[in-house]
């Protein structure tokens, strides 16, 4: 019978004639997994992305829109030996639980059987040399084998299944090698003790699951904690909101149904499903994962709020930017998928090692033992010289060696403020000794700032700033928040590219271009930079004028001073005009700047820098940046940044601080250095133990230790990755 499978409900669109799905896939422990899913996938003609995420065991897939079915993708993973369905994040977290109890519950088998079969082995090592009867030295073996058989068929599992997959599959994966390892290690022990010989190899077998299944748990709950800063990012997303059908009149609708233009009610305690503006109403938010500020934030009327923030006080309504998929939260999230799926250069060349590695041992072993019986050894010694080779050049280790760093470091970049858009973002960013900085939004705050508010009185900024409230302009928006200002005037009205007015006590007062407000006069006496806007407020005839502009990042000058500490060469190239490039630029103690420059120009410079050797780092924001971002050797650009910007940058940092630029650099470094000890433990490992293996004065049992002992230094070296940054002075 016929059953068909439709898995529409999971593709989502990607792009114009692209469509997505995400799958979980079960099996997938190592480098050599991920590189031969994504070569069997990438082989279906119209596929346009495979890509594995090691850290939730997901394969992420892409394909020109209405050529193919996806159900033929679980069918190729099958044929490749793994077992996929549609992803959903609480049943794959919930299958990722058991598993791990699973494994958890397999390593506590085994680590109980290795401490009573060494127990049982040290009599008969010690034995052998002394006075042991045959009899004594057969009873241990047997009870030896009494324990470790049945352990080792349960605690075995994880591989055993792995290896049967594969080989169904006509093709091999790590865990072959280590199931015949594991098997023929007791196969001949229970034939050595049937013969009543000295040396049988119980110990050898469970000891090597027992280091196996040590090294893969804590690969696992590695990837777990890094997996669960994408799961506090989902706990974020609010599924619905109340929506305004009528003036007075709102429904629970789901996120979905939500478009943006609409308008939403945002209650004290609610969690806001929307980027949106508030037109309506006064409250504190929490927006601390976009802006990075842990203080509450007065939202009124122009706030921008976004998916996430949580509302503390007072109701708001908002009016919707966008939704669902288009927020600002999701891009967030989307990027977070990215550092965890990014394969880097190094990760690429440990891949093509692992595929290398099973013909390759496999061959190795299986020479050895025809060398040592040519050699004129017997079988019994050749075959035990082969499991040794087959068990201590398992490739764990070089399996294990790119990844971990890589999970680590991104974890540890996320908590810093700072997002992965590219695979290989870590090497490059890591060899980066040159900067430049765009200026605007970028070492200034993408919002605006009254630069004199000290110079007003009291009481008349606050009254412009009530004022203030009434208009929807950025400079007004801008007054009404430096003044902290929470009520609007009643009665005012706003004349279009004018201002707006208001009567108070019997005083008209005016907010707006110095014509509208009666002060050009003294509006042309103020001596601003070329960065600055100017708002003139009145009231009666006393005249004020206010100074708008973008204000430095509050740890610009800090960061400036810390990258020059780390001997990274720094300018700034902005397209402002000059007297506010040099302003900035005299403030941070940047002494190479340019200004009025153009993209092409931007471009010039960083080929100029190029060719003197430098590894440049592009840090901007503007939508006119986007061409030298993809022109650098590296590039980051602010959350804030044009969402083309975002597309084009390696690494997007969050909130108003600038410090993440200078934790990423240092993250990057640690990461690059520990991936590099990493290979070369893995790589001088195998250098040292193949020999020492196939000369035969290795038993399985030491091979069992080495292997396992190296798996478990380089994931306990990549731990080294979750604290790089230094303090910035």
């Amino acid at each position: 019978m016929h059953v068909s499978r439709d898995f529409s409900h999971y593709v989502r669109t990607a792009g114009e004639g692209v469509q997505h799905i995400d799958l979980a896939v079960e099996g997938v422990h190592c480098a050599g997994c991920m590189a031969k899913i994504e070569r069997g996938l990438s082989a279906i003609p119209d596929v346009m992305l495979a890509r594995v995420n090691l850290t939730d065991r997901r394969v992420a897939l892409e394909w020109k829109a209405g050529t193919l079915d996806p159900a033929r993708f679980i069918d190729r993973l099958e044929e490749l030996g793994y077992k996929a369905y549609p992803y959903e994040t609480e049943s794959a977290e919930a299958t990722e639980v058991a598993g791990s109890r699973f494994l958890l519950r397999c390593l506590g088998v085994a680590a109980f059987a290795t401490l009573n079969v060494m127990m049982l082995s040290i009599p008969v090592w010690s034995g052998n040399v002394s006075d042991m009867l045959p009899e004594q030295r057969d009873f241990f073996h047997w009870l030896s084998a009494l324990i470790a058989l049945p352990a080792a068929a349960y605690a075995g599992q994880p591989f055993f299944r792995s290896a049967w997959r594969a080989l169904s599959a006509r093709t091999t994966n790590m865990d072959v090698p280590i199931s015949i390892g594991v098997t023929l290690a007791l196969g001949m022990s229970v034939v050595e003790t049937i013969h009543h010989a000295e040396h049988a190899y119980f110990d050898a077998a469970i000891m090597l699951l027992t280091f196996l299944l040590v090294g893969r748990f804590l690969d696992q709950n590695t990837r777990r904690r890094t997996r669960a800063v994408a799961g506090n990012l989902a706990a974020l997303k609010a599924e619905t909101a109340a929506k305004f059908v009528g003036p007075d009149e709102i429904s629970q609708v789901p996120v979905a149904a939500i478009h943006p233009g609409d308008i939403v009610l945002l209650r004290p305690g609610e969690r806001c499903a929307v980027d949106g503006t508030v037109i309506e109403g006064r409250s504190e938010i929490d927006q601390s994962l976009i802006t990075g500020e842990t203080l509450y934030v007065t939202a009124g009327r122009g706030t921008p709020v976004y998916a996430g923030s949580t509302n503390i006080s007072g109701t708001l309504r908002v009016r919707v930017s966008a939704a669902s998929e288009a927020t600002l939260l999701a891009e967030i999230t989307r990027l977070l998928d990215n550092a965890l799926q990014a394969r880097s250069r190094y990760m690429r060349l440990a891949d093509r090692a692992s595929r290398l590695y099973a013909p390759v041992v496999h061959a190795t072993a299986l020479l050895t033992v025809l060398g040592w019986v040519i050699a004129g050894a017997s079988w019994h010694d050749a075959i035990v010289t082969g499991v040794a080779v087959l068990i201590i050049t398992c490739p764990c280790a070089l399996g294990l060696a790119i990844p971990t760093v890589q999970t680590v470091a991104s974890g540890a970049m996320f908590k810093s403020g700072v997002l992965l858009n590219s695979g290989d973002a870590i090497e490059r960013l890591a060899e980066a000794d040159h900067i430049i900085f765009d200026k605007t939004g970028t070492l200034t705050l993408p919002d605006l700032a009254v630069t004199n508010a000290a110079e007003i009185s009291t009481d008349i900024f606050e009254l412009a700033g009530r004022l203030a409230l009434s208009s929807n302009h950025a400079v007004a928006a801008a007054v009404a928040q430096a003044a902290s200002a929470r009520s609007p005037i009643v009665g005012a009205v706003e004349e279009a590219g004018q201002g707006v007015r208001a009567v108070v006590e019997g005083v008209e007062i005016r907010l707006g271009r110095p014509s509208f407000c009666g002060a050009e006069a003294l509006a042309g006496g103020v001596n601003l930079d070329a960065e600055a806007s100017i708002v003139a407020f009145s009231k009666g005839t006393e005249k004020f004028i206010l100074s708008v502009r973008q204000g430095l990042r509050p740890d610009a000058q800090a960061v400036i001073a810390a990258l020059k500490a780390r001997n990274i060469g720094i300018e700034i190239l902005s397209g402002d005009r000059e007297p506010a490039v040099r302003a900035a630029a005299h403030a941070l103690g940047i002494a190479e700047w340019r200004a009025g420059v153009t993209p092409a120009d931007k471009i010039a410079r960083i080929e100029e820098l190029k060719r003197r050797g430098a590894k440049v780092l592009m840090v901007g924001d503007g939508m006119n940046d986007a061409p030298s971002l993809a022109a650098a050797h590296v590039s980051m650009s602010p959350i804030s940044a044009a969402h083309l910007s975002q597309a084009t940058a390696d690494l997007v940092f969050l909130g108003r601080p600038l410090a993440p630029v200078v934790a990423a650099i240092d993250s990057a470094r640690k990461a690059l250095h520990l991936m590099r000890q990493n290979l070369w433990l893995a790589i001088g490992y195998n250098v040292l133990a193949v020999p020492i293996a196939i000369s035969g004065v290795v038993t399985p049992l030491i091979a069992a230790a080495a292997m396992s002992g190296s798996s478990i230094l380089v994931m306990l070296n990549s731990l080294r990755a979750r604290s790089a940054s230094r303090k910035i002075v």
